[in-house]
């Protein structure tokens, strides 16, 4: 089954604490996978930012909002416990706890009000979905930076020659190879030799070289073409190259690189846009939200 969403967790949560003892949350993450009868791909599927499995991430929303509403506690940080009030919501055998069943408890009104700045009752925006808040500030996130690839993408396209090679440079050199950046602009673009449009250093001493293959394409790059670099890495004596275009390989390319005894790195042209966003190359940073939590140090001090 699919992973659930942090509302369905919440009555298995309650119930996983029901004998009162007081548990590390993280002890009670297994229970829910095993409750939902979740694949080991499941439980490695991660947030869009990388940075923690979703089902970890919707325990841990499920378990914030059980404790707003007072059914369970954390008397120190990390763990949890069911309260007196969530053993009476547990016998009353609900069929399901999710945020509208929260409503009905004084303390997930006043959190709903300090949310929204209203004691007024009031729609949580994420009432009605399946999203944790973490999880649909990121898939925003995700999807913005989708759409701005697509536009780099074609500004990329509109460049001349000269400025893309220029913007390979610029992009390796972000990426932390090149040494210099006068090493790096008299390298690429200059060479032109048996399909290597430059070599680059793979580190600031220069211990190693990466060739390089950079093409401005429109249609889907030709297999040949990639055969062509590999055979040029090859009368080099050179094991690493990286083919970079504006476009997209057929999949028989990738597997030809796969196949060879050579590393060769496909950078099709999404793939180019997206390393540009993440290294901060043609895209300002328009507004910044941090997300912060309790620092217990702090208190603790």
């Amino acid at each position: 089954m699919p992973i659930p969403d942090y509302q369905t967790i919440m009555l298995p949560l309650l119930e996983a604490a029901g004998d009162g003892n007081e548990y590390k949350i993280r002890e009670l993450i297994q229970p829910i996978i095993d409750h939902f009868q979740l694949t080991e791909t499941d439980k490695k599927t991660l947030l869009p930012s990388g940075t923690q499995p979703v089902i970890d991430n919707r325990v841990y929303w499920a378990n914030t909002y059980l404790k707003k509403a007072g059914l369970l506690q954390s008397e120190k940080r990390g763990y949890v416990q069911i309260t007196p009030l969530g053993l009476e919501v547990l016998n009353s055998n609900p069929p399901k706890i999710d945020n509208a069943f929260l409503r009905q408890f004084k303390a997930f009104q006043e959190f709903i009000g300090s949310s929204t700045g209203s004691s007024q009752d009031v729609t949580i925006p994420e009432e009605q979905s399946s999203q944790t808040p973490e999880e649909a500030l990121q898939n925003a996130w995700k999807s913005l930076n989708t759409t701005l690839a697509a536009d780099l993408l074609q500004k990329i396209k509109s460049v001349d020659a000269s400025r893309f090679e220029q913007l390979v440079v610029d992009l390796l050199l972000a990426m932390g190879y090149g040494g210099s950046r006068q090493e790096a602009g008299n390298t690429v673009g200059k060479s032109g030799d048996g399909g290597i449009d430059g070599i680059i250093n793979e580190d600031r001493l220069g211990l190693d070289k990466i060739y390089i293959q950079a093409k401005r394409w429109e249609n889907t790059v030709p297999i040949k073409e990639v055969r062509d670099f590999a055979g040029a890495l090859l009368a080099q004596k050179a094991t690493k190259g990286v083919f970079i275009t504006t476009s997209d390989y057929p999949k028989s390319a990738y597997d030809y690189v796969k196949s060879i005894d050579r590393t060769i790195v496909l950078v099709d042209g999404i793939r180019l846009a997206e390393l540009m966003i993440e290294f901060r190359m043609g895209v300002s940073v328009k507004e910044t939200y941090q997300v912060k939590e309790i620092d217990t140090d702090y208190f603790e001090a």
